[in-house]
């Protein structure tokens, strides 16, 4: 992957109950998933809809080439997220959105934040996720994609 700047400090790292709520009662406030197409597909994404809003798709890495997506932050504008507002950045882990945090502060996203457990959080005792933490484990809503 390439190379991005660590040492940009991003607005922090929010659980996945305190992203779900400032979405709730901020109408600014904006989720970007950062998965793969076939991530949202197969294991499925977050359901924004009972709060009336989308939840915003800006792949950071390829899929295909498995690369940083140089045109990330030109694909945020292109969607429509205003660098003013607080963005929450998601992706399977936290370790992605960290990543997409930091390239956003850097381009001018004053409050841009990591969903630190990410979709399915962390691996349980069994080698699988989505039941330690995370978005699904914490009981939010979401669909297959």
């Amino acid at each position: 992957m390439v190379g991005y700047p660590r040492s940009v400090m991003y607005a922090g790292d929010v659980t996945p109950d305190k992203a779900y709520e400032a979405l709730a009662t901020d109408p600014d406030a904006v989720l970007v998933d950062v998965r793969t197409h076939p991530e949202l597909v197969y294991v499925g994404i977050p359901d924004l809809s009972g709060i009336g809003k989308r939840v915003v798709v800006v792949e950071w890495t390829t899929y295909s080439q498995r690369e940083q997506n140089d045109t990330f932050v030109n694909q945020l504008g292109e969607a429509g997220v205003d660098p003013s507002n607080p963005v929450y950045f998601i992706c399977r882990s936290g370790w992605r959105s960290r990543g997409a945090a930091i390239v956003a502060t850097a381009a001018g996203y004053t409050k841009a934040y990591n969903v630190g457990t990410g979709f399915e959080g962390s691996v349980d005792e069994h080698g699988h996720r989505g039941t330690a933490n995370g978005w699904k484990a914490a009981g939010l809503p979401w669909r297959q994609g």
